[in-house]
């Protein structure tokens, strides 16, 4: 009798462990991703350019969207608490922090699934999966926190119903970056390991491209003239040499050096309005974006057709090889025949 049920009893305090051991892992999932928002947010808030809660860039629209991708919608609390903390502060009064908190977390879990309606995958290596990043995750998801938390502002006047459209081009151009440069980095972090037998040319090769965007990008937005354009063969470079994990470095780089020249109203941002400041932030950074993602995604497609088709040719000459014994021996054996 006793043999009969320890053997259960021990199945049922296995599983009983395996379930707390489940829910301690997503209690800590959900306390990195708030911590990671806030953390994140607060970056973001120094380039606040309304009310002191609205910045061109805010990263955490890419933490979460990432959370979501890799842990699943059940990670939308973290999400909430992180966005919550941040806006508490900063809201008009509980009622519309909570309507922007809402919006933080609703645009992330939207663009989650539209990219798994497209069956987005997290390598990032397909030309698809960069095109649904930009348009779903970034452009079109991000529609929503954009709109909820300026209507919610305007509808509190805490803001001015003139200044709708300007606070809400900067409310959706910072989460829209936020997907496009955050985002990216990340996936391309999953899939980086440690190096082994690396060429020092490598390295230097790495390390040169990183300090050329870093000046390019500085140059280009803090010149009076027009030279935006001066980052754009460094992106190729990064996308060429290194596909996604040298590309999305190069994009934040980018990105962060054109946002502080927009905040501070440097270079070809000088003299222009909010709005104005936003449409040129916004062409630009989504230039930057498109070229990085769409560039890597095309190559590392690119570089494993070619790798498939190496394999193939590889099996198709083991195969011969195998062949080409019995077809010898075949041919003799018909002229010993012959000879007969």
């Amino acid at each position: 009798m006793y043999g009969l049920v320890a053997p259960e009893a021990s199945r049922g305090t296995q599983s009983q462990g395996l379930r707390l051991r489940d829910y301690a892992t997503h209690a800590l999932r959900l306390v990195v991703v708030a911590a990671a928002y806030y953390g994140s947010a607060k970056l973001g808030l120094e380039q606040q350019l309304v009310r002191g809660q609205v910045t061109p860039f805010w990263p955490p629209t890419g933490i979460a969207l990432v959370a979501l991708l890799l842990w699943g919608l059940r990670m939308w609390p973290g999400i909430a608490l992180g966005a919550f903390l941040v806006n508490a502060p900063l809201g008009p009064s509980i009622l519309p922090v909570l309507a922007i908190v809402a919006g933080n977390t609703i645009a992330p879990v939207c663009a989650c699934l539209l990219l798994r309606r497209v069956r987005f995958r997290l390598t990032l290596d397909r030309l698809q999966d960069a095109l649904a990043l930009v348009f779903l995750g970034a452009l079109g998801g991000m529609v929503i926190s954009a709109t909820i938390g300026t209507g919610v502002l305007v509808a509190s006047e805490a803001l001015a119903a003139d200044d709708f459209w300007p606070t809400w081009s900067v409310w959706w151009t910072g989460d829209a970056m936020g997907i496009l440069v955050i985002a990216p980095l990340l996936l391309a972090a999953r899939t980086v390991r440690r190096p082994h037998g690396v060429p020092l040319l490598r390295w230097v090769e790495a390390a040169a491209l990183l300090a050329g965007t870093t000046v390019a990008s500085i140059v280009a937005t803090r010149s009076p003239l027009n030279l935006l354009f001066l980052v754009v063969p460094f992106l190729i470079w990064a996308a060429f040499r290194f596909q996604l994990p040298g590309a999305a470095p190069c994009a934040l780089i980018t990105s962060v050096v054109a946002i502080s020249a927009g905040a501070a109203g440097a270079g070809p941002f000088s003299g222009q309005d909010l709005l104005a400041k936003m449409v040129i932030l916004q062409a630009f950074n989504g230039t930057v974006a498109l070229t990085s993602l769409l560039l890597s995604a095309t190559i590392a497609e690119r570089n494993q057709t070619v790798r498939a088709l190496n394999e193939a040719c590889e099996r198709l000459t083991e195969a011969l090889s195998q062949l080409a014994p019995d077809h010898h021996a075949a041919l003799r054996m018909e002229d010993h025949e012959h000879r007969k």
